[in-house]
C-alpha cells in the first residue's frame, strides 16, 4: 500500500486512527498497530509477510538465547548463537536480493548454465532486515534490553509507517515507547502537518518533476541533447529527494501520531558544501548504520592510512550493493567512495578557503552525476547518459516540445523545488501562538486538498525507494 493513494488516505488511515484512539488500554493500541501494519505490508505483497515474520522470529529466538547465554562460562556460545543468527538474517536477504544477480553473473563470467527459479524481491526487505540486525547486534553489545514479547518485535519491524521504505529506525530509538509512550494533542497535530508536509513533496514536486526525466530518459530521441539531458539529471536529483525525504517525512509524522519518535533521516542535503557533507544531511539512518554497523567495527580512521581507505571502500560498496542487486549500483558506490577520497587527501582543505557557493556548485555538480549512475538500469545507459552531459550535442527544443509538451507543465515545478529545498522555512522564526497554528493549519488543509486532486488527476505514482 501507498501513503499517497486514496486507499491509504480515505479508508486506512482512518480505519486505523479510530481503532487505535479507541482503546485506552497500551497492549491494545500495540495490538491494533501490529494488526493494521501486517494488513498494510500484506496488502501488495501478501505471501511475503510470512517471510518477514520469520525473520522476526529468527531474531526473537536468536535475542533470547544470546541474552540467556550472558555468562563467563557461556560466552563463547552466545557468540556462535549471534553469528548464526546474523546469518540467517543475512542469508535471507541475499536470497531474495543478489542471488539472481550472483548466478547471472557467474554464468556470464564462467559461460555456465546455472539454473534457479527467478526469486521476486520482497518490497522493503532491505530496510526491515537492517532493522532486525540492529537490534541482534545491538543485544549483543549489551545496548538495549532483550524484547521477551514476540509481537513487540514483530511491531517494532512491521510498523508500517517505516516498513516499506525507511527510515531505518533502530530499535535502541523506540526501545521504550514501544510499552511506555505517551500520546498527545501536540504530538497529533505535529504529526499530521509533517505528513501534509511529505505528501505535498510526494505528490506535488517529486511526481510532477520527476516525469521530465521519466520521459526524457524513456524516449531518448536525437531531439535530445545535452542540455535536454542536464534538465533530466536535474529533475531526477529533485525528484529522488523530494520522492525519499518526503516519505521519510510521512513516516516520521505517523510515528509520532501513535508517540513514536524516530530520528530525521534528512537535514537539507541539497545545501552541503562538501561530499562529507552531503553524506551527513542524505539517508542519516542508512549511512549511521553503516557507520556503527561496519565502519567503525573494521577499525574506522583509528588506523593505518591504507586499512582506513580499505575500510571507507568496502562500506560504499556496501552501500551501493544495499541499494539493489545491478553495477550501475556498485559503480554508485564506488563513485562516491574516490570522491571521499579525494577530498580526504586532496580537496579537503582547498574546499574550506573557497567561498561558500563554489564549495555548493562542486558539490551539487557530483551529486548530480552520482543521480544519474544511480538511476540508469545498466552500466551501458550510465556510459550513455553520464556521456551526453559532456558531449555537448545541441538539442532541438521545437522538437522536444512538438514530441511531448507536458515537459512545460513539468518545468514550471523545478525553480519551486529549487526553492523548496532550502532551509528559508526553518529559519523563519515565528512565536508559538493561535494564530500561528491556525495559519500552519489552513497552510496545511490546502496542500492536503490540492494533493487529492493530483492523486485523481494523476497516474504517475511511483515511490523509487520501495524497490530496495
Amino acid at each position: 500500500m501507498v501513503f499517497s493513494t486514496l486507499t491509504f488516505l480515505y479508508a486506512f488511515l482512518p480505519l486505523v486512527l479510530v481503532s487505535y484512539f479507541l482503546f485506552p488500554n497500551r497492549v491494545y493500541r500495540n495490538g491494533v498497530l501490529l494488526v493494521f501494519s501486517l494488513v498494510f505490508y500484506a496488502w501488495g505483497e501478501p505471501r511475503y509477510i510470512f517471510l518477514m515474520l520469520a525473520a522476526s522470529f529468527v531474531a526473537y529466538i536468536g535475542g533470547l538465547l544470546i541474552h540467556q547465554l550472558d555468562g563467563e562460562k557461556t560466552q563463547k556460545l552466545r557468540k556462535v548463537v549471534f553469528v548464526i543468527t546474523i546469518c540467517l538474517l543475512t542469508a535471507n536477504l541475499f536470497l531474495f536480493k543478489y542471488l539472481n544477480f550472483t548466478v547471472d553473473n557467474l554464468n556470464h563470467l564462467f559461460s555456465s548454465t546455472l539454473m534457479i527459479p527467478k526469486i521476486a524481491l520482497p518490497i522493503g526487505i532491505s530496510f526491515y532486515t537492517f532493522q532486525i540486525l540492529s537490534y541482534v547486534i545491538d543485544l549483543y553489545r549489551h545496548e538495549i534490553q532483550v524484547q521477551t514479547n514476540y509481537f513487540y518485535l514483530t511491531l517494532y519491524v512491521s510498523f508500517f509507517p517505516q516498513l516499506i521504505a525507511g527510515p531505518i529506525v533502530r530499535y535502541q530509538t523506540v526501545e521504550s515507547e514501544i510499552k511506555l509512550r505517551k500520546e498527545s494533542l501536540e504530538d497529533v497535530s505535529y504529526g499530521l502537518r509533517r505528513f501534509i508536509v511529505g505528501l505535498s513533496k510526494k505528490v506535488i514536486l517529486s511526481n510532477k518533476i520527476g516525469a521530465i526525466a521519466t520521459l526524457i530518459y524513456t524516449e531518448n530521441t536525437s531531439a535530445y541533447g545535452t542540455a535536454i539531458y542536464w534538465l533530466a539529471a536535474l529533475a531526477y536529483s529533485l525528484q529522488i529527494y523530494f520522492d525519499f525525504s518526503g516519505y521519510s517525512d510521512m513516516a516520521i509524522g505517523l510515528g509520532r501520531i501513535f508517540g513514536f519518535h524516530f530520528l530525521e533521516n534528512f537535514h537539507y542535503p541539497y545545501i552541503a558544501t562538501s561530499i562529507t557533507d552531503f553524506w551527513r544531511r542524505w539517508h542519516i539512518s542508512l549511512s549511521s548504520w553503516f557507520r556503527d554497523y561496519i565502519y567503525i567495527p573494521l577499525g574506522g580512521n583509528r588506523c593505518s592510512t591504507a586499512r582506513w581507505v580499505f575500510n571507507l571502500c568496502v562500506v560504499w560498496v556496501l552501500t551501493g550493493f544495499w541499494h539493489g542487486a545491478q553495477w550501475n549500483f556498485m559503480l554508485w558506490g564506488i563513485y562516491y567512495a574516490v570522491l571521499l577520497l579525494v577530498e580526504k587527501f586532496f580537496l579537503g582543505k582547498l574546499l574550506e578557503r573557497l567561498p561558500k557557493i563554489f564549495q555548493w556548485l562542486y558539490t551539487f555538480f557530483f551529486v548530480v552525476i552520482g543521480w544519474v549512475i544511480f538511476n540508469a538500469e545498466s552500466l551501458e545507459q550510465v556510459g550513455q547518459r553520464v556521456g551526453m552531459l559532456f558531449r555537448f550535442v545541441p538539442s532541438d527544443p521545437v522538437a522536444v516540445l512538438a514530441a511531448n509538451s507536458s515537459i512545460l507543465l513539468g518545468l514550471i515545478y523545478i525553480p519551486i523545488g529549487l526553492v523548496c529545498m532550502l532551509p528559508w522555512a526553518e529559519r523563519i522564526k515565528l512565536k508559538k501562538t493561535a494564530l500561528r497554528d491556525t495559519l500552519l493549519n489552513v497552510v496545511c488543509l490546502v496542500l492536503l486538498l490540492e494533493c487529492i486532486v493530483y492523486i485523481l488527476s494523476s497516474s504517475y505514482n511511483p515511490f523509487i525507494y520501495f524497490r530496495f
